[in-house]
């Protein structure tokens, strides 16, 4: 008896060919092969299952009992083989009511979330988003424990645990917010007033924030001087508006708190770096189709909002 093991299971398509055409070379033009490559198939198929297989007789060739037995579950066997690996169906926005859960920051949320779920709304209006906060162990565990789909909004180039997908994703200018009526700060800040000015930043629970700054500071022998520490942004832009502090933020969330609150944009410091954001995935899970989906929706709507003004 031939052993699996040492089996070629390919000489299974070649088996259901010569039994369906029962000639050799209409089995060999069937799986496009050359007539000798199919001869030579069907010795090894012989060889192997130590039985003729096809014989030829006064009718053409004939299969043997033994072939005719075999046929049913060789046939139920190549089935199931296609059917296993038939590549998923294509994820069908319209129609999926699939649920995501996103990781993200409170400057997406507030800013481009809205209308980035405008516009998915009519591509799959009845898929949902779950928004939860980027952390350490989202990004440790949240992810290939899929409790979280996919991170949004992590600096680029930022430490991120091992073997997780990192995609550039968004450049943002990142500008100043004060007070109306500070009137130690004009409309735009050299580095040196910068770096004098009192400043509110964003508690760092997680990880991400803004230390590309603070970097570009580290390199020019500067540093901040932090008097408060918020956990977001708007927290933070109320702080500015009520005292003589000023903060960095991103140019389109400032635009959003000068509307909303006494407060005004200040162009930074000449050379300061811009907010590049990443998004980021666990490479268990990339490939799924709605996964996949999601992240060449979030690529796109990052083109949309760089083409349109900041």
């Amino acid at each position: 008896m031939p052993s699996l093991h040492h089996f070629d299971l390919n000489l299974l398509r070649v088996f259901e060919a010569l039994m369906a055409e029962r000639h050799v070379t209409r089995a060999a033009q069937r799986l496009h092969l050359s007539q000798p490559a199919l001869s030579h198939a069907l010795k090894r198929l012989r060889e192997a299952l130590e039985d003729p297989l096809l014989v030829r007789t006064e009718a053409g060739m004939q299969p043997t009992p033994r072939a005719l037995a075999l046929l049913p579950d060789v046939q139920r066997a190549l089935a199931l083989l296609h059917d296993t690996l038939e590549p998923p169906a294509p994820f069908d926005p319209a129609s999926s009511s699939q649920r995501f859960t996103i990781a993200t920051t409170d400057y997406f949320e507030e800013v481009l979330y809205p209308p980035f779920l405008a516009r998915l709304r009519a591509l799959a209006p009845r898929v949902t988003f779950q928004i939860e906060l980027i952390t350490l162990e989202v990004l440790r565990r949240g992810l290939e424990e899929r409790r979280v789909d996919l991170v949004v909004g992590p600096e680029a180039g930022e430490s991120i645990p091992k073997g997780l997908l990192q995609t550039a994703w968004l450049t943002e200018e990142l500008v100043c917010l004060a007070a109306d009526d500070n009137a130690a700060v004009g409309n735009r800040l050299g580095l040196e007033q910068f770096v004098d000015q009192p400043q509110v930043s964003l508690s760092d629970i997680s990880g991400f924030r803004h230390g590309r700054v603070d970097a570009w500071l580290a390199a020019r022998h500067r540093q901040r001087r932090i008097v408060s520490r918020n956990l977001n942004y708007m927290a933070a832009a109320r702080v500015v508006a009520q005292s003589d502090a000023i903060m960095v933020l991103p140019r389109r969330m400032a635009r959003m708190f000068a509307h909303m609150l006494p407060v005004r944009l200040v162009a930074p410091p000449p050379g300061m770096p811009d907010l590049e954001m990443s998004l980021v995935r666990h490479p268990l899970y990339a490939a799924e189709r709605p996964i996949a989906w999601l992240h060449e929706q979030l690529l796109a709507f990052a083109h949309h909002v760089d083409a349109a003004p900041a």
